[in-house]
């Protein structure tokens, strides 16, 4: 749609977790770091949350693209109880059989193939995403589950993320088994106001386009109502665009953003932004 207007190769705020588009803040830079040491330091266990958008599923897709031949991962991307078993959903990541299975068999199978992994050099990481979801039961299911060690090497490794109330999950009393087996764990935070400029810029450079298409007054409207998360920021910037494109503007300025933003704050069916709508009325005619 406005892709080629404003001359883009792709949609630069795209809502998917592209790893190409992964802006290295600093919050980010330390969380990636802390799944690397995870992975290569062959830590047990591994947690990372944050809040709604704050870019950990991408995180996630650039651990995939990154790592080692020596690895074998699963990934778990939805845990909801309604999609089965424990065993059911572990055997899927890792592309085992599961039809016609009884549940003793989905384990021996399960570890067979850990140690099959094994004796070939290979270690064995299970990562889940959306981890928030499963319930206390299931995360005590899933640290029985990698009780299986040889030697002093750990055959199955775990990395958790998810939402903030995966860390209330573990911190109770009836899992204190499971948070001891967290060798590192990370919170993700939002990224701070003065780099959402550079976060904009990056997103339009990967898609081919201007750097200076967004204003430094509209960078600064974006990150005061998006409050850093980057899932808003795409949503607002995007929207930004397609207002735009369908005026013709060669640029997008606060005004336009105000705009957006009040769109937003009036029609949208979540809350995206934040702000007095008053307060923003009076800044769009001040941006004019």
């Amino acid at each position: 749609m406005y892709t080629s207007f404003y001359g883009f190769r792709e949609r630069p705020f795209s809502l998917l977790p592209d790893p190409e588009f992964l802006f290295l803040s600093k919050e980010h830079s330390v969380a990636l770091a802390v799944l690397e040491y995870a992975l290569s330091g062959g830590i047990g266990c591994a947690v990372v949350t944050g809040e709604i958008g704050c870019g950990k599923t991408t995180l996630v897709r650039q651990l995939l693209n990154d790592s080692s031949d020596d690895l074998t991962i699963g990934l778990i991307s939805n845990t909801h109880r309604s999609f089965g078993d424990l065993l059911d959903w572990v055997s899927m990541a890792f592309d085992l059989e599961i039809t016609g299975k009884r549940k003793a068999e989905l384990y021996h199978n399960f570890v067979n193939f850990l140690v099959e992994q094994y004796a070939v050099g290979k270690r064995t990481v299970l990562i889940v995403d959306e981890a928030q979801n499963m319930d206390a039961q299931t995360l005590e299911e899933l640290r029985l589950l990698s009780n299986v060690n040889a030697d002093k090497d750990q055959v199955l490794q775990l990395v958790l993320v998810g939402q903030p109330e995966l860390r209330d999950t573990l911190r109770r009393p009836d899992l204190v088994q499971m948070a001891q087996r967290v060798g590192v764990n990370y919170h993700l935070a939002p990224l701070l106001l003065e780099e959402v400029s550079a976060y904009i810029a990056n997103r339009l450079q990967t898609a081919g386009g201007d750097l200076g298409l967004f204003t430094a007054d509209a960078c600064t409207l974006v990150a005061q109502h998006s409050k850093g998360v980057p899932r808003i920021i795409n949503t607002l910037c995007d929207t930004a665009l397609v207002f735009g494109f369908a005026s013709e503007l060669p640029r997008v300025d606060a005004n336009l953003v105000a705009e957006v933003i009040h769109d937003m704050a009036r029609n949208s069916l979540l809350s995206v932004v934040s702000g007095d709508l008053d307060v923003l009325h009076k800044s769009r005619k001040s941006y004019s």
